[in-house]
């Protein structure tokens, strides 16, 4: 009975000893690790990302509608009718690239940064010249009670040509200070060149140095805030080596100027005019970013 026993004992051992192993084998597992790469951060387009800032100069032709002119003061309160008045352009020279004569030229400056993708923010300063033909006829309503200046009107029409009655002009300059918002497209992408579209709108004030002889006086030549202007406009901009750009623009906007000083003393004698202007500037610009990008 007892080595019945004990074969039973042995025979249990092994059987259970081959379970214990067969559950506790041991198993390999492998982990295989997925090295980290770092998200690149390429450079966005030009003007085309929030926190892009351009800068731009550049240079101006302008073209303006007849105006009615209406002048009031000590003794007089009239109108001219149908006024024609053209830009002045500096003749092309050195002129264009020194600084200390930078506002004898009919120039532009603009300073934009994004504050949305493909949308900015400008501001800008738009220097025309605005000089009254001199040699024209217009119409005259209103009175004058010096006898020496109403004798010039005939039959309803004043002749400008010799400079008696009046010249008229803001040369230094029509300056046109302006804020606008505006819309980017970019249609060519390169890898040195990109062309970009734009389309917007601003307003601004009017802070014009009128040149203003009338009846004889000493001639008003001051800056003064005068009145606000609109407008609309549309560029092409070419970037090339990623930064700086050329830049062509057409803008065609409304001046109204309702407080035009036209003598240097306290009267008060003044003008006001509104028209209508068409603009055509071009110059060079730089462009970058306000972010870090790998």
């Amino acid at each position: 009975m007892k080595k019945i026993l004990a074969v039973g004992l042995m025979m249990s051992g092994f059987v259970f000893g081959q379970v214990k192993k067969d559950t506790l084998e041991e198993k390999e597992y492998k982990l295989e690790a997925t090295p980290y790469k770092a998200e690149k951060k390429e450079k966005p387009l030009p003007l085309s990302t929030k926190g892009q800032v351009f800068v731009f100069y550049g240079w101006n032709r302008a073209a303006y509608s007849n105006s009615d002119i209406h002048f009031s003061g000590n003794g007089y309160d009239f109108q001219l009718n149908n006024v024609s008045a053209k830009d002045r352009p500096t003749k092309f020279g050195i002129v264009y690239f020194d600084p200390s004569w930078f506002t004898v030229t009919q120039y532009n400056f603009r300073l934009g940064y994004f504050i949305k993708d493909n949308l900015a923010l400008v501001l800008g300063i738009d220097h025309m010249k605005y000089v009254m033909n001199q040699d024209q006829t217009v119409g005259f309503s209103g009175n004058i009670s010096d006898p020496k200046y109403a004798a010039m009107v005939q039959n309803g029409q004043v002749n400008l040509a010799d400079e008696k009655f009046l010249t008229f002009e803001h040369t230094d300059g029509l300056n046109y200070e302006n804020v606008g918002l505006e819309k980017y497209k970019n249609l060519v992408h390169k890898k040195n060149i990109d062309l970009v579209w734009s389309y917007g709108a601003g307003i601004g004030f009017m802070f014009p140095k009128s040149n203003v002889k009338l009846f004889g006086n000493e001639r008003s030549d001051r800056f003064h805030i005068a009145g606000m202007g609109t407008d609309l406009r549309s560029s092409l901009n070419l970037v090339f080596w990623k930064n700086w750009m050329l830049r062509a623009e057409v803008k065609a906007g409304y001046i109204n100027m309702w407080d035009i000083k036209t003598t240097l003393n306290n009267k008060p004698d003044k003008a006001r005019q509104d028209f209508v202007f068409g603009q055509v500037l071009a110059g060079i610009g730089y462009t970058f970013n306000t972010k870090k990008y790998n």
